[in-house]
Order: C-alpha cells, then sequence, then structure tokens
C-alpha cells in the first residue's frame, strides 16, 4: 500500500536516467551537427522544473500527502509538451530525462512545441475513482501557475487516461475562471479532443515502416513482422500493416505470445483480445523472450522499457526495429544492433504520431476549429512521411545510426531557433 506521505527524497534512489541515458546522445549528435557549444550547453539544463505536495482525503478519512512534478525542458520552439503519468516509481531524474527526450520528438517531426513532463508517485490502482479523482485535482491546483495553452500542455501517459485529462482541464477553468480547452490534449472528445488520437502511435508508426518499404524496394506479402506488446499501439501498428499484405506471425502481451508462421489473422486476434483480455488459442505458445529471438524481418518493440539489453540483443534475428515504446533498447542493445547492421527506427521518431496527434488537438481547441477522421490521418501521414525523410537523409549522408540521426536532426531545428 502507498505509505501516508510520500516525499521527494524517496525520487533520488533511482540511477539518474537524465545524466546516463539523455546526455550522452546529445553529445553525440552535437558532433554532427551545426549547433554552437552554447547552445548545446542550454540544452543540458531544464528551463523549470516544479515539485508540488498533493493532500488528498481518503476514502477512511485519513490524508495522504504525494509528491507530483513538472518538467519544463525547453519552449524555444513553442509551448512545453509531454504527458502525466502516475506510477510508484517516478521519479525527478526519469522526468527530467523524459521532458529532455519529448524536446527532441517535437523537433524531430517538426512540430512547433517544445518538451516537457509530468508524474506523481502513486499507483493509482490502490485509489478508489474518488480519491483518483482528488489526486487529479489537486495536481492541477498545484501546477496551474506553471501550465497553460500558452505555456506547457500536458497529455496522458503511464496509467493516466482521457478521463483524468478532463478533470485536470474542468479544474484548471475552475482556477481560472474561463473555458481553456487547450491546456491539455488526450481529453474526451465531448471535451475538446481529437478524433484520430487512439490510433496515432500505431499509425505514426505504420507510416514510417511504409516509408521504409519505398526505400527497399519490398513486397509486403513477404516481409514477415514480430510485435511485443499487443495494447493500443501494438494492435493499431498490426492491423495497418495486415491491411496492406503485412505478414504478422507473432503477438504478445503480459501472459506471453502466439506465433504462426503462416501468418496471424489479425482481425479476429484484437477481437479476442478486446473481447477477453487475452490472446487467442492459436499457434504456438512463446514467450516474450522467445518473441524477440524470432526470425523476422520487422521486430516492433510496443510494451516494455528496455526490453532489449545486452544480455539478448545478440539473440534478436530481426533486420529491423521499430520503437513503438519509449525506451525498448538500451544503450548497450543498440550498439550491439548497430554491429549486425540492424536499422533501429528509434521512438522519438517511430511513436511520434501520438505527440503529433495532440498537437493538432491542441491546434483545434486554440482555433475552435474541429477536424473530420480523414483530415487528421492525412495530415499526421504528412507530418511523419516528411521526419521520416529528413532523418533518413542525415543518417545516409553523415552514416550513423538512425537514433543519431533523429537527435542531429532535431539538433539542427533547435539551434536553428535558439541561435
Amino acid at each position: 500500500m502507498s505509505p501516508d506521505v510520500l516525499t521527494a527524497e524517496q525520487t533520488h534512489s533511482s540511477s539518474d536516467v537524465f545524466l546516463e541515458e539523455a546526455l550522452p546522445r546529445l553529445d553525440k549528435a552535437a558532433q554532427y551537427s551545426k549547433a554552437k557549444a552554447e547552445t548545446v550547453e542550454r540544452l543540458k539544463h531544464a528551463e523549470r522544473f516544479t515539485e508540488v505536495g498533493i493532500p488528498v482525503k481518503m476514502d477512511d478519512g485519513s490524508t495522504k500527502v504525494f509528491t507530483g512534478f513538472r518538467c519544463r525542458y525547453n519552449t524555444v520552439r513553442g509551448p512545453g509538451k509531454g504527458g502525466i503519468r502516475y506510477h510508484p516509481d517516478v521519479s525527478a531524474a526519469e522526468v527530467r530525462a523524459l521532458a529532455f527526450w519529448m524536446t527532441f520528438k517535437c523537433a524531430t517531426v517538426g512540430i512547433p512545441l517544445g518538451g516537457g513532463k509530468g508524474g506523481v508517485i502513486v499507483d493509482p490502482r490502490e485509489l478508489s475513482e474518488r480519491e483518483l479523482e482528488g489526486l487529479s485535482r489537486g495536481y492541477m491546483r498545484g501546477m496551474a501557475d506553471v501550465l497553460g495553452p500558452d505555456i506547457d500542455v500536458p497529455a496522458p501517459d503511464v496509467y493516466t487516461n482521457a478521463k483524468i485529462m478532463g478533470w485536470m482541464s474542468d479544474e484548471f477553468d475552475t482556477i481560472k475562471r474561463g473555458r481553456y480547452p487547450g491546456v491539455i490534449t488526450g481529453k474526451p472528445v465531448a471535451r475538446g479532443g481529437s478524433l484520430g488520437r487512439n490510433d496515432a502511435t500505431g499509425r505514426g508508426g505504420f507510416v514510417c515502416l511504409r516509408e521504409l518499404e519505398k526505400r527497399r524496394g519490398w513486397n509486403p506479402k513477404d516481409i514477415t513482422i514480430a510485435i511485443q506488446g499487443f495494447g493500443n499501439a501494438g494492435q493499431h501498428f498490426a492491423k495497418l500493416a495486415d491491411e496492406v499484405g503485412y505478414k504478422v506471425v507473432a503477438v504478445s502481451d503480459s501472459r506471453g505470445g502466439i506465433h504462426l508462421d503462416s501468418g496471424l489473422d489479425v482481425t479476429a486476434t484484437i477481437a479476442t483480445k478486446t473481447d477477453s483480455g487475452r490472446l487467442p488459442d492459436v499457434g504456438k505458445k512463446i514467450s516474450n523472450e522467445e518473441l524477440l529471438e524470432l526470425d523476422v524481418d520487422v521486430l516492433v518493440p510496443a510494451a516494455l522499457e528496455n526490453a532489449v539489453r545486452e544480455d539478448n540483443a545478440g539473440n534478436v534475428r530481426a533486420k529491423v526495429l521499430v520503437e513503438l515504446a519509449n525506451g525498448p533498447l538500451t544503450k548497450e542493445a543498440d550498439d550491439i544492433l548497430s554491429e549486425k547492421d540492424a536499422l533501429v527506427i528509434p521512438d522519438i521518431l517511430a511513436n511520434a504520431g501520438g505527440v503529433t496527434v495532440s498537437y493538432f488537438e491542441w491546434c483545434q481547441n486554440v482555433s475552435g476549429y474541429y477536424w473530420d477522421l480523414d483530415t487528421v490521418h492525412t495530415r499526421l501521414g504528412e507530418i511523419m512521411s516528411t521526419a521520416f525523410g529528413d532523418v533518413y537523409s542525415v543518417m545516409e549522408s553523415e552514416n550513423i545510426p538512425m537514433r543519431t540521426a533523429c537527435y542531429v536532426h532535431a539538433l539542427n531545428k533547435l539551434a536553428e531557433a535558439m541561435e
């Protein structure tokens, strides 16, 4: 159970992912970019980091105080943008690193937003709905002065959803005594959310796959795909790939996976998963680890951070990986796969469809003009295709891994705005 008081000191026991993961990628990209040294130095520091205590009256009459964070990392290209996660392992270092990555993700796909991230140290599964609403509204009360449509715009993340965003949006309106739908994205459509948000992450990754298909001259019917993580993003990616002829031969969820060499019936697999919460009883049962090591053309890690590590990267046989999850490869795995000439389409590009449609939602909120689904899909495709092409060109011209090329491309955009 959650302790009575969750303090900031608890967040400093974890390794500093900002120093260990984020900054080395910035330094590496700087070697190939046009950015000046002072620009790189500025990008090593967040513009603002806010921590708040959130008292919540619990159902048993007691009061617990939860710690919440918000990092607004860089706003040179536009208001901050990034989700709010509820998780017992949230830390200040993690939030700072994720805000840094959001800065580079938005720049990679060329949308005029900066980077932000938020979180609360809590296991939301231990809270009643009333307690969860109290926590969510309390977070917004604590952060209302550092958030806003023109300042920093949150969205859902781990263990948060459209309902929670709706509570926060409503609380902001109450505090500011007005109507500000652009303060948060990922809201219910009835509260100003955008059509097309539900499949945006999977669709964006699929656009990257089609762009690679053009460059490699693939016939989709000859290409096999395995997807680790059959949640929202994985299902939509699988559905879109199946519709154009790709052969999805394996998928998995937290319980394990299924593998069928002749190809799964993706529509039936999604229906069974939706209806029962489980994968269908077809093909060969495999573990998540076994799925990663299948002899397939394309591997899609769409579930866990650090799924591919130093100890198993050498067993990955796929020559293309599409990172729909955030951070599914460790640094060591990246190096091993690079040595094996595998192409990794990195998360800051492959899963940027989500933040791109969040940007669309913000545009619609600010203008008061809402788009139909076809418009959302068309504009998402245009942005993802352009970004993929730009990054691919950098990768080829500099002869560097695609992840580094993403950071170089983004750093050049940030430098142009900052300098």
